[in-house]
């Protein structure tokens, strides 16, 4: 599984220049008429987010799914003793915050949110409010569906 060397220049210079863009709509069509990633519609991604360079059509991120300023979602790393590759799932309606980074080969299920600055180093469930580095669960999808029910309450 290698890159070839002008590939690697394609990919880092297509994602130099679109990830400055300011339309949300020019950037999703370029993302997905060149073949950069797969993303569903109406995905938004902020100023600075950088999907991994060498290996940006192993990202598929959901419809309705929003990525946050100066997050990097990587599909390979280099360890000491091994090299990782595999597949970043985003669901559909998934909320990543800014600064976060996700390794290679995480599943973030449909409606989940993580918070800023997160190191996504394993899988997220439906549903869930995580974050932290490394990851963790802060509210169970039951747990959000009651904040979110009291908030409805109080607020209206």
């Amino acid at each position: 599984i290698t890159l070839t060397y002008l590939k690697g220049i394609k990919n880092f210079a297509s994602l130099q220049i679109y990830k400055y863009k300011p339309f949300i709509s020019f950037k999703n069509f370029y993302y997905r008429t060149i073949g950069i990633m797969e993303i569903g519609k109406k995905m938004s991604s902020a100023l600075m987010f950088m999907p991994d360079i060498m290996f940006p059509a192993r990202i598929n991120v959901g419809d309705n799914s929003i990525i946050v300023y100066n997050t990097t979602i990587l599909a390979h790393e280099y360890l000491i003793d091994e090299y990782r590759i595999g597949d970043v799932v985003i669901g559909e309606n998934v909320l990543v915050g800014a600064n976060s980074t996700i390794l290679p080969g995480i599943k973030i299920g449909d409606g989940a949110i993580v918070s800023a600055a997160t190191l996504v180093n394993r899988d997220i469930p439906p549903g869930v409010f995580a974050g932290g580095n490394p990851v963790k669960i802060i509210f169970t999808k039951e747990q959000m569906a009651e904040r979110l029910e009291k908030a409805k309450i109080e607020y209206g």
